[in-house]
């Protein structure tokens, strides 16, 4: 908190909720949230990051697996829910993103994940691949990926514990439900691969709220530019905050 006081510029501090990071998770929110009931349905959800999760990963998600909604209304994520979603979402080999994530695939929640959990979900990424022309890379060739990038105790299954000690723990998840980071990891984007090369101490977190807090202010220029005014909020979207 004095590291705060004591910084002019409060998105340099990086360890506290700078404005930059609320602001890009309250758009994020707002985006999604389109009737602005402040709450977010499966439907809403599934439109997360164009369309980058599968069904059966939202389902789990709604299920309150990972997390009991704080939203005391059935069936749809309050704002503070949605906090906890995208920064494990963003940010899939922090600590507790691994965690969110891990008691997402674990299907009967016995503590470890088996090649039929991790299969469950793949089946949907294989399907969606095969309906955008994507070429299609079977199930056993990721298998074989993810055991050789975590290196597990047991040959048979991945714990949590084998995740929390490998640094591309995050891209087990990718794999198996987020088409768009998946593809952008097969690719090796070269863009992302700049970026960490770098900012080696920035999280993926941190990374992904600079550039998402750039894309939206440049659209709010471009959309005050076009509407000659300098509200942020359209007056019959106002933002309550």
């Amino acid at each position: 908190m004095q590291h705060v006081d004591e910084e002019e510029d409060i998105n340099k501090v990086l360890r506290y909720f700078s404005y930059e990071h609320f602001y890009v998770i309250y758009c994020k929110f707002w985006e999604l949230d389109t009737d602005h009931d402040f709450l977010i349905d499966k439907e809403n959800l599934i439109r997360y990051g164009n369309h980058a999760l599968t069904y059966r990963i939202v389902e789990r998600i709604f299920s309150q697996v990972p997390r009991k909604f704080r939203s005391k209304v059935e069936g749809k994520m309050g704002y503070e829910d949605f906090v906890y979603f995208i920064l494990s979402e963003e940010d899939k080999s922090s600590e507790p993103g691994l965690e969110y994530w891990f008691k997402c695939i674990d299907l009967d929640g016995n503590g470890v994940l088996t090649p039929n959990e991790m299969q469950f979900f793949y089946e949907e990424q294989l399907h969606r691949m095969e309906c955008m022309t994507q070429e299609p890379v079977l199930f056993e060739d990721i298998l074989c990926q993810i055991f050789d990038m975590i290196g597990p105790e047991n040959e048979g299954h991945i714990t949590l514990r084998d995740l929390k000690g490998c640094k591309l723990s995050g891209n087990v998840f990718n794999i198996l439900f987020n088409l768009n980071k998946f593809i952008a990891f097969e690719s090796r984007d070269p863009f992302l691969i700049r970026q960490e090369r770098e900012n080696p101490t920035l999280t993926e977190w941190d990374r992904f709220a600079h550039r998402e807090y750039i894309r939206l202010s440049m659209e709010e220029d471009v959309e005050d530019a076009s509407n000659g005014s300098g509200d942020i909020w359209d007056e019959s979207f106002e933002a309550p905050f």
